[in-house]
C-alpha cells in the first residue's frame, strides 16, 4: 500500500469518527480517555451517511480548500473567529435541517438522551488527553471562566492572584467574585518588557506572589496583548511546591485561560499540570461559533457550586426527587437551558478534524510560519517586535509597533492591501497578526512586504 493510500485511509477513519460523533450515535463514557479505536467502534457510521474524504495529511493547500475563507485576502486574523471547514459546516447543517424538520422529536433523540454531547465529549476528552467525564461543554472561553471562577467557594480574606496582562474576561469576573464574595485579587506583572520575558523570572514572579492568603492563581496561556507564552507546566511546579503542607480546603488553584495555546499546540492537560482550563473553541480549533469546553481535574470539581442550573440527570433528577443534588462534577458545570444545538452537536467534528491532521503537525506548521514572520519583522528597523523570538515563550500571535505611528494606521493601510491585521484591546495597544493553518509562506513574505514598505 502507497504513503497516499495509507494517509486516504487513515483520513476515512478520522471522518467516520467525526460523522459519528455529529449523528449523535451513542460513546462509551469511561473513566480514562478513549483511544482511536475505541471511539471509531463506539461511535459508529451510519450506513447512509458515505464517508467523504477530508484533506491528505501535510498537503496544506488541499487542506486550505476545506475552508470558503475568501481567496482576495490574507487573513491574519483568524485567532479571532474562524472560518469552518467543509466537515464542521456539513455537521451544523446536518443538524440544522433535522431540527428544522422535526425539532421536538430530533432534541429528545439527541440532547435527553445524552447521545450527540457525548459524542462532542469522547472527541473533546482525546484531543485534550482526558476522561470525557471531566469535560463541561459552555459557549465561550468567556462562558468558562466566569462558571469557574464565580463557581469556586471564596471568601472575605482569600485571594485570588492573576496577572496585569490578562484579559478582561478574566479581570472582570475576578472583579465580580470579589464584590460578591469579599475575596480580594492581586494583580502582578510578569516581565516589564515582553520581549525579554523569560521562563525563570515568570515562574519566580508568581512563586514568589503566592502567600498563605492565596486561594486561586487566574492566569493565561498565551497573552493575546504581547503574544508572550507562559510556561504553564513549571508554574504548576511552583504552585505543588506551595501546596505542600496545606489543607486541601487551603489549596492553591492554578487555572488557565489557554484559547490561544488550544489548537496550536500539541498537549495534553497533563502536560500542562494546572488544576482547571478553559477555551474557546472557534478560535484556532475551527469549532462551531458559540462553544467551549471547561475542564478540570476529577478531584477538583466537587469544589465548584454551578451559577447556571443544568438540565442534566444529576442535578434534575435531584430535583424530582426533592432531594439535595449530588457533589458537582462536570456534567453538572455544562448550564441547561436551550442552546444553538446544531452548533454544539457539530463540535466533534472539529476536534476529529485536528486529530486526522494531527496535533503535531498543527503545531509544528503555525510555528514554521510565526517564525518566519517574527524575523521578518525583527529584521526591520521600523518595526520593535514585542513577541519573543523564541518558540517556547510564544505561539500563534504576533505583536509589534510600526514606529511612530498608531497601529491603528498600520491596520488600515494593509486593510487597503486586503491584509487583515487587528489592534489589541489593551492599554497600551499594539498591532498584532496571527500566521495559522490556513496561511502559506508566500502570504507571510507578502504581508511582511507591505509592512516594510510602510516605513
Amino acid at each position: 500500500m502507497g504513503s497516499r493510500d495509507l494517509r486516504r485511509r487513515e483520513l476515512l477513519t478520522g471522518v467516520a469518527v467525526a460523522a459519528g460523533a455529529l449523528t449523535g450515535c451513542s460513546g462509551a463514557s469511561g473513566g480514562s480517555a478513549p483511544s482511536s479505536a475505541g471511539v471509531a467502534s463506539n461511535i459508529g457510521v451510519p450506513s447512509n451517511d458515505p464517508a467523504q474524504p477530508a484533506v491528505a495529511l501535510g498537503e496544506w493547500e488541499s487542506l486550505r480548500a476545506e475552508f470558503n475563507l475568501s481567496r482576495e485576502w490574507i487573513h491574519l486574523g483568524s485567532f479571532l473567529l474562524a472560518s469552518h471547514p467543509r466537515v464542521v459546516r456539513e455537521a451544523i447543517e446536518r443538524h440544522r435541517r433535522e431540527l428544522d424538520e422535526n425539532p421536538v422529536h430530533y432534541l429528545a433523540k439527541n440532547e435527553k438522551l445524552n447521545t450527540a454531547t457525548q459524542g462532542v465529549l469522547e472527541l473533546a476528552g482525546r484531543y485534550m488527553g482526558v476522561p470525557s467525564t471531566d469535560i463541561a461543554l459552555t459557549d465561550s472561553t468567556t462562558m468558562s471562566l466566569a462558571s469557574l471562577y464565580q463557581g469556586l467557594p471564596l471568601r472575605a480574606g482569600d485571594v485570588v492572584l492573576t496577572t496585569t496582562h490578562d484579559h478582561f474576561a478574566t479581570h472582570e469576573t475576578l472583579r465580580l467574585v470579589a464584590q460578591r464574595t469579599g475575596a480580594t485579587v492581586q494583580k502582578i506583572p510578569l516581565y516589564e518588557r515582553a520581549s525579554a520575558a523569560s521562563s525563570g523570572a515568570m515562574v519566580e514572579a508568581i512563586a514568589r506572589a503566592i502567600t498563605k492568603s492565596t486561594r486561586v492563581i487566574a492566569i493565561t496561556w498565551v497573552h493575546s496583548c504581547t503574544g508572550v507564552k507562559l510556561p504553564v507546566r513549571a508554574i504548576s511546579e511552583a504552585v505543588a511546591k506551595a501546596n505542600i503542607g496545606r489543607a486541601e480546603a487551603d489549596r492553591v488553584l492554578l487555572c488557565v485561560d489557554g484559547v490561544h495555546g488550544f489548537g496550536v499546540e500539541d498537549f495534553t492537560m497533563a502536560d500542562l499540570g494546572c488544576d482547571f482550563f478553559a477555551a474557546g473553541c472557534h478560535k484556532w480549533i475551527f469549532g462551531p461559533r458559540g462553544t467551549g469546553v471547561l475542564w478540570g481535574k476529577t478531584a477538583q470539581w466537587a469544589r465548584l457550586r454551578p451559577t447556571i442550573p443544568h438540565f442534566g440527570f444529576e442535578a434534575y433528577s435531584a430535583w424530582m426527587r426533592d432531594v439535595p443534588p449530588p457533589e458537582t462534577n462536570a456534567s453538572m458545570m455544562t448550564p441547561g437551558g436551550f442552546h444553538s444545538f446544531e452548533h454544539r452537536w457539530a463540535l466533534g467534528a472539529a476536534f476529529s478534524f485536528h486529530l486526522d491532521i494531527g496535533k503535531a503537525k498543527i503545531e509544528n506548521r503555525i510555528r514554521a510560519l510565526n517564525t518566519q514572520f517574527k524575523e521578518g519583522l525583527s529584521s526591520m528597523s521600523n518595526i520593535t517586535l514585542h513577541t519573543p523570538l523564541a518558540s517556547e515563550l510564544s505561539a500563534g500571535i504576533i505583536c509589534f509597533d510600526l514606529n511612530g505611528r498608531p497601529p491603528e494606521h498600520l491596520v488600515e493601510k494593509l486593510l487597503e492591501k486586503k491584509i487583515i491585521a487587528t489592534t489589541t484591546p489593551y492599554r497600551p495597544t499594539c498591532a498584532r497578526v496571527a500566521p495559522a493553518l490556513l496561511n502559506s509562506p508566500a502570504e507571510v513574505d507578502t504581508a511582511l512586504r507591505e509592512i516594510r514598505a510602510l516605513g
